[in-house]
């Protein structure tokens, strides 16, 4: 039997890579473009790419932003991606200071300017644990795993036991996932990311 998560769709980005990554780990995606009957997805993806402003803006647009509290509140896994992890935030710095979501305290910075690494971020990372994964979706994973990644701005979590795990960026550590309650963040792409990847959305189904 197929497990049901809703998607959301803010037009900004090609949902393409996350439905197949979904389906290929035995889920079955819904598009969500408005506002969802409380209770109907027991799991919901925000995934997205483009600037922290302008995803807040689809999302007030679309009449989403309580549905996604409401689904949290009621402890049901909400998992972000991408821009949709720092949407998770309190506050976003890209293009001027913007409220966020608020589900995890904390801003979204951009990452430090680094001799030798260049803004954005592309390409493969080995993250490490910041908190125990154990009952988290990133609890299959061997410490150091690699996933991909594609990003200039990187949350940061007022609470260091909210950041789940990093990656170096240079001398740097930036959060490549973040948590609180049944709301995580991924700042890697987990559709992207190979077989890694799949191991957190098949986790995802059995939450």
């Amino acid at each position: 039997m197929s497990i049901a998560v809703g998607v959301i769709d803010m037009g900004t980005s090609n949902l393409a890579s996350v439905l197949r990554g979904l389906q290929a780990a035995g889920l079955e995606p819904t598009l969500l473009r408005r506002p969802w009957v409380d209770g109907a997805f027991g799991r919901v993806v925000l995934p997205g790419v483009g600037t922290f402003k302008a995803g807040m803006e689809a999302l007030t647009r679309m009449g989403l932003i309580d549905p996604i509290r409401r689904h949290v509140q009621a402890g049901r896994p909400l998992l972000g991606i991408c821009l949709g992890a720092q949407l998770l935030m309190e506050r976003g710095t890209e293009f001027g200071d913007h409220a966020g979501l608020g589900l995890i305290p904390g801003t979204v910075l951009r990452l430090p300017e680094t001799p030798g690494r260049r803004i954005p971020h592309v390409g493969w990372s080995a993250i490490e644990p910041d908190a125990p994964w154990d009952e988290t979706l990133l609890s299959s994973l061997a410490a150091g795993a690699f996933v991909y990644f594609t990003h200039s701005f990187a949350c940061v979590p007022d609470a260091p036991s909210h950041r789940l795990a990093h990656f170096t960026f240079g001398p740097h550590r930036a959060a490549a996932a973040v948590a609180v309650g049944s709301a995580t963040g991924l700042q890697f792409h987990p559709e992207l990311s190979s077989r890694t990847g799949l191991d957190i959305l098949r986790r995802l189904g059995q939450f």
